[in-house]
């Protein structure tokens, strides 16, 4: 079994919630090998990389994607019919992404890159308008995110299961007790 957790942007495998998955399952399910590769800054160079790892998986690999990582999960878990949980998910990010063009530093590894507006409007090609297997998504939203509109992803999502907190961040404050619970919607068959 394999959970592919995918970052934010601009973020890393060294993210909070990363490290806490990482953690968590090590701890309490050493079965389930954890991967978390660095994602390409570039939404097609991102979605290429993952396809390559989820076509060489011999089983169906779950996911666990936060902000970026949730509209990237999103759009695989529709295209290869996997169970994702999205944490504060980006909805529709090619609207808020422009203030991104130019010169950006990674928020922990202090890379830089350059955004261009072409790169803004690849995210549209990922966008699932319609999801096809809501039952497949796990939504976990916070209200006081201060970087995106919760209430995008409460319509996005109100066919998934969906957790909708009062305050909280962006960061999803109290992430790790969710632990248990987001291990048996992506892996416990007995649902």
């Amino acid at each position: 079994m394999l959970l592919l957790y995918l970052h934010g942007f601009n973020s890393s495998p060294l993210s909070f919630k990363s490290e806490a998955t990482r953690l968590w399952l090590k701890e309490h399910h050493p079965e389930v090998e954890f991967h978390c590769p660095q994602l390409h800054n570039y939404p097609e160079r991102a979605i290429a990389q993952l396809e390559d790892i989820i076509v060489q998986c011999d089983v169906p690999p779950a996911l666990a994607g936060s902000s970026m990582g949730g509209f990237f999960a999103t759009y695989l878990a529709e295209k290869y019919a996997l169970r994702a949980t999205i944490i504060n998910p980006a909805v529709r990010p090619w609207r808020g992404m422009h203030e991104y063009v130019g010169e950006n530093a990674n928020y922990h590894t202090g890379e830089t890159w350059v955004m261009e507006h072409h790169h803004v409007e690849q995210y549209r090609q990922f966008d699932v308008e319609t999801l096809q297997r809501p039952e497949n998504l796990w939504a976990l939203l916070q209200t006081e995110d201060e970087v995106l509109d919760y209430r995008d992803a409460e319509e996005k999502y109100a066919a998934c299961k969906l957790t909708i907190e009062q305050g909280g961040d962006h960061g999803f404050q109290g992430y790790e007790r969710f632990l248990p619970e987001i291990y048996q919607f992506l892996f416990d068959v007995r649902r």
